[in-house]
Parts: structure tokens; sequence; C-alpha cells
């Protein structure tokens, strides 16, 4: 039996309490409780802190959660307690959460295409447990090992890998490729790194913070640019006689989107992974006339076919060696410093953090 514990929960705009007797929840027959270890702070959290959309206000009618919810959703961890039906795991193994629950009960989830779930949950949002807690109780279908090789802490990385990943297989990229990539956040600079994996020939990255634009080079970036500073369209056009085979764009701004378009050569593609409030306008032309592609981008596979997807593609890689993870985590920080030290030093227009984890 667990006593209670600490969380971060989020009450609401700009409110996070850390929580020190916060019910751990119990263990249903197919759940399994994990002792976290590590939790990204995502650009999704950062969103939800300045503009509570996702968490529900009043009691969710599948989950009965409500605010104030324990938040977090890229962790990893111990197996520390099982469901009478839980047969993939044993206590003390390590692991990593996939935090999308499909609910296999709509159209996309009859045809197999979870991702596409119109009714999926969010753990961390819309449940009652999170990451950002010394525990959470998750469905065992939510679960990834690590194996040896994977540091446990890597494990809450497997979810942000997991998106860039995703955007390049949508792209249809192809080895030998020129890509660019504007907006190198977090997610922009997975994307960087899974295109060189992938086999791209030169990689363009657009970026207006001066560190971001250095790891985005650390992680294969032939050329990092100013937006602000460089005219990024006519760098891009001129260095590959027409603009690059695939563009993606993570920035979420009209300036980005439409720089995304006319640095692509005719019969290119533009793969978009942003997430914006604002209507961002475009010439059609430059698509039309020029036969360019715009592909949107969301996530990753969900469960089941996680397990033979981004998920477990990025553990593998992790294991064998193929991902610097250290590039990407720039601050390791413990449960209660999480808005000073987290959330707002990731807010700061300068920031210099790509990555933080919370240490529960």
């Amino acid at each position: 039996m667990y006593i209670l514990m600490k969380a971060a929960r989020l009450y609401g705009k700009t409110d996070i309490g850390i929580d020190d007797e916060v019910d751990p929840g119990s263990v249903g027959p197919t759940d399994v409780r994990i002792d976290v270890e590590a939790c990204g702070i995502c650009g999704s959290d950062l969103h939800e802190y300045r503009e509570p959309e996702f968490t529900p206000e009043h009691e969710h009618p599948r989950t009965g959660a409500s605010r104030p919810v324990i938040i977090g959703h890229e962790f990893s961890g111990t197996v520390s307690e099982l469901g009478k039906d839980v047969s993939r795991f044993i206590v003390g193994d390590h692991v990593a959460v996939h935090p999308n629950i499909p609910c296999h009960d709509c159209v996309y989830c009859a045809d197999g295409e979870y991702n596409h779930c119109d009714n999926s949950l969010g753990i961390g949002f819309e449940t009652d447990s999170g990451g950002f807690a010394e525990s959470a109780v998750v469905p065992e279908q939510q679960v990834h090992a690590l194996p040896d090789g994977v540091e446990l802490w890597e494990g809450a990385l497997v979810e942000p890998l997991a998106v860039g990943l995703h955007a390049v297989r949508r792209s249809g990229m192809q080895a030998g490729d020129s890509v660019a990539v504007f907006g190198c956040g977090p997610i922009g600079l997975t994307a960087v790194q899974a295109a060189r994996r992938a086999g791209a020939k030169e990689i363009f990255a657009s970026e207006p913070n001066d560190s971001r634009r250095g790891i985005a080079r650390q992680l294969g970036a032939d050329v990092a640019l100013d937006p602000f500073a460089d005219d990024v369209v006519e760098t891009i056009t001129d260095a590959t006689e027409g603009g690059v085979d695939a563009a993606f764009e993570f920035a979420g701004i009209g300036p980005a989107f439409n720089s995304a378009i006319r640095s692509t050569r005719r019969g290119g593609s533009i793969t978009v992974g942003s997430i914006s409030k604002d209507e961002i306008t475009t010439d059609v032309d430059e698509l039309v006339l020029n036969e360019r592609t715009v592909t949107g981008t969301f996530c990753y596979g969900f469960p089941p076919s996680s397990f033979r997807t981004e998920f477990d593609a990025i553990i593998e890689a992790i294991a064998d060696g193929h991902i610097e993870t250290d590039t990407f985590v720039t601050d390791r920080i413990p449960l209660e410093n999480i808005v000073e030290d987290g959330y707002d030093a990731l807010l700061d227009p300068d920031t210099e953090h790509v990555k933080i984890l919370v240490e529960p």
C-alpha cells in the first residue's frame, strides 16, 4: 500500500502547485505503477500552463479527472507494482511511458489507425496520473520496456524523439535528399537528428535562438541560419539550385511556414508539425504551380502499433548508441523547482534551454 506522494498539479492558468499529500491512485488489473525517474517538460505543457485547454476543468466523462490534474507526459521510471492481469513486466523493470491512450472504439481504431483516434486520452492531461510525480499508474499497453544500454533517464526522451522520427517518415524524405528545418525548438531538433539518421545529404536549420542554432549543428545541421539576420529563402535556394527536397515547419508562425514553402524545390514536400492558434495565410500558387505537397504530422504511432513503429524504433536507436541524448538535455531539476527553473526558464524568450528533465 502506498502512502501519499508529492506531485506537481495544474490548478489553472499559470498556476502549478507542488503538493505533498496527493493520492497515488490504485493499480487496476491491467495497470502498472511506475516510480518516476525523470519527466521532460514539453512545449504542449508550456501551452497548457499559459492557457489551459486539455486539462478538464470539470470531471472528465471517461476518467473522472478534473483540475488540479497531475501533469507531465514524457516520462520513464521503474516498475514498482503490477495489476493481477499484467504479464509483460516484473517489479524492477525499467520502462518508458507512451502517453496517448486510444479509445479502441472509433472508426479509426477499428481500421488500426490508432494515432488518428478522435477520442484518445492524454496521460498528464486528462487522467489521474502524470509524470511530474513520485509515481504514476498507467495501463500496461502504454508501457515500453527499456533494454540494457538505455539509461533510465533517457527513457524520458523517447516520446519527443518519436515525434521527430514520425515527421521524417511522414515527409517521404529519402536518403540523399536535402532538408530544411524551420524552428529548432525541442521537436525541430529531433527532426534534424532524425533526418540526419535517415540519410539527408544536406540539412539547413532556421532558428532565431543562438543556443538552439548551435545545438542544431551538433545534431547534424550543415548550415544554421538566423531568420532575423539572414535571407533564409535566398540562402537555401541558391545553395541547392532551387530549393530543398523536403522542408519541415515547427515554428507555428506565418513567416516560417511561407519560408518553408519557398525554400522547397518544385515537386518537393513541406511537413508541418507546429500547432498554432493563429490563422496563417499563404499564396496557394506557390503550391499549385510548383506541385509542392504540404503534409501534417502529429505525434507518432499509438498503442498497440507503437510496439512496431516510432516508440520502439527510438528505444532501439538509443540502445545502439545512434542518438546523442546528452545533447538534448540542458538541465535536470528537482520537482520542487519545476516552475521557476523549468516552466519559467523555458518560456524566457532568451532561453538557452532545449529539454529540461524534472526528477521527482
